[in-house]
């Protein structure tokens, strides 16, 4: 984990000051509301439908157990005691008051924690895979280079007011558990011909109204030169992007109507004059950079112990949850435990005070006080013991934290929706809440197996609904809720769109529907082997047409 120096203290500090003297300003009505938007947006304050909302960021999706503790302590004392992780691997709370917003980034500032740049039109939080740096199938830690995007992101002058929101993810694994292709810039660290590694660098990938996959833009780009290349692919966006049209202000519209050659051309032309520069990236700096990510010691423990067979054959709850939440870990006798926020009946994604006080405490005895936020709006322990897995999992058991269906039906990646979003036209919680309590009996759920539910209210995709196995998007008709479904869709390495099924379905009829379509599925595939979404690929949507024709 990296461990911030003095200047990073001393930065987010001054700016939580910074920030008390404008609200100060807006709630004296020095300033007005619109004169206020574009700094509150550049401290991660949305107005919502109900109330303020704070969005808070954890870069690369990692935090130490102290910062845990703070941001459950910020839900406690300011908020309703609980907060919502997002897709973009931070936490915001619906309910803090704007006259406490100075006192709570402050309190942040003393755990190391900001809401800098976690909206508005800048670079947002780089994100990357929740495994990072524990992976078996990666070349090497990506946060590392996340972290080096960071520092040169975080208030660059040149960057600040962009067109629109930019959005950049890294992988360095073959699978991509970053969803890269629908990013503005995606980068995948990869090694070429000689060893070497680098970055393959995608551009123009996107969900909202108009959803694309990311572009080639470069097979292989030497490490030293990531940061020049990126300036030169941000100043050819800032130069030409729209600015006449939110709708079509994104670069992934730039791409589309001049075409990834021609932008290539022009980044190209950029980085000649710049790769060269202040901006090439020297030992010296990654070596500081690296010096400061610090890594658990891993003791030399036997892989597969005979305490844990033991444990996994005379307990069937602990093997479910097992066979679920643990994955392979790139040091033997380690584990990586995913720790579901979708408890059966409960808001996707949210998660109580108390609980991730809880987690504080686990990350603390069992994961060298670590833990990792997913984009898919779950939590991750990194670094368990396999020894300890039994004793960790009735500790989450008894918090309520041990649900076993990560990446089954119930798992779904959820937008707060209609409940909170002044932009949503539908709910989305409910249905996403009624669809888990249909599918509650967990060997249903493991006999439909792995299958990716993505729920958005809007078009604007926070659900990323266009990568959904199932893809579900509110829209509004006639005053009322009704809901398109498309099927197919995929955010990995073979990221693709789904397809529509047919017409927006109402409220009342979304949860019937979605079980025949899983019931279809189920009659469909080959084996029980073959996904979903696999079945989808090879059959296309036709034959799942029926389980809207039931009841139209």
């Amino acid at each position: 984990m990296y461990v911030y120096d003095e200047f990073d203290r001393t930065f987010i500090a001054e700016r939580a000051a910074q920030f008390r003297d404008q609200v100060a300003r807006r709630l004296s009505g020095e300033v007005t509301e619109d004169e206020f938007k574009p700094l509150r947006l550049m401290n991660g304050v949305y107005l919502q439908l109900h109330a303020y909302m704070l969005r808070i960021a954890i870069p690369y999706g990692t935090l130490f157990s102290n910062q845990l503790r703070k941001i459950a302590e910020i839900g406690r004392v300011y908020d309703r005691g609980y907060g919502h992780f997002t897709t973009r691997q931070n936490i915001q709370f619906n309910w803090i008051k704007l006259s406490d917003m100075p006192d709570v980034l402050v309190s942040l500032a003393e755990a190391g924690l900001h809401a800098i740049q976690t909206s508005g039109n800048c670079i947002r939080n780089i994100t990357t895979d929740q495994w990072a740096g524990v992976a078996p199938d990666e070349i090497e830690d990506p946060r590392f280079w996340a972290e080096v995007l960071r520092q040169w992101s975080s208030m660059h002058p040149e960057f600040t007011f962009l067109p629109r929101k930019f959005k950049i993810a890294i992988t360095a694994a073959p699978h991509d558990r970053a969803a890269i292709k629908v990013h503005d810039v995606g980068l995948r660290l990869v090694l070429n011909d000689a060893g070497e590694v680098g970055f393959q660098v995608l551009v123009g990938g996107g969900l909202g109204r108009s959803p694309f996959i990311g572009k080639l833009l470069r097979d292989f780009l030497p490490k030293e030169h990531l940061i020049s290349y990126l300036e030169a692919i941000l100043r050819t966006y800032n130069a030409h992007g729209r600015r006449d049209n939110i709708y079509k202000a994104r670069i992934k519209i730039l791409v589309h109507e001049i075409g990834v050659e021609k932008l290539k051309a022009d980044v190209e032309k950029e980085w000649e004059r710049i790769r060269d520069g202040y901006l090439k990236l020297d030992d010296a700096f990654l070596a500081d950079i690296r010096s400061r990510f610090i890594y658990p010691d891993y003791e030399a423990l036997e892989d597969q112990p005979e305490a844990l067979k033991q444990a996994l054959a005379a307990d069937a709850r602990f093997a479910t949850w097992h066979r679920n939440s643990v994955a392979p870990h790139k040091t033997p006798g380690y584990g990586i435990v995913t720790v579901s926020l979708k408890p059966i009946g409960k808001p996707p994604g949210d998660a109580t005070s108390g609980q991730l006080d809880a987690l504080a405490d686990l990350a603390d005895t069992y994961s060298a006080g670590e833990i990792r936020v997913g984009h898919e709006q779950n939590l991750v322990l990194p670094h368990v013991r396999q020894h300890d897995l039994y004793a960790l999992w009735q500790k989450l058991d008894a918090a309520g934290l041990a649900t076993p269906n990560v990446n089954l039906i119930s798992d779904s990646i959820t937008c707060p929706g209609l409940d909170y979003c002044s932009l949503a036209n539908a709910r989305s919680i409910p249905i996403a809440t009624a669809i888990a309590e249909r599918f509650a009996d967990h060997d249903k759920a493991r006999s439909v197996g792995r299958l990716h539910l993505n729920i958005s209210g809007c078009i604007n995709a926070c659900g990323h609904h266009h990568v959904g196995h199932i893809g579900i998007l509110g829209v509004e008709k006639n005053d009322r809720e009704f809901y398109q479904i498309t099927l197919g869709g995929k955010a990995d390495e073979d990221a693709r769109f789904g397809d529509l099924l047919g017409p927006a379905i109402p409220y009342e009829e979304v949860v019937d529907t979605i079980e025949r379509i899983v019931n279809r599925y189920l009659d469909l595939r080959q084996s029980e082997t073959e996904l979903f979404v696999d079945t989808v690929k090879r059959l296309g949507v036709e034959p799942f047409k029926e389980a809207l024709h039931a009841v139209h």
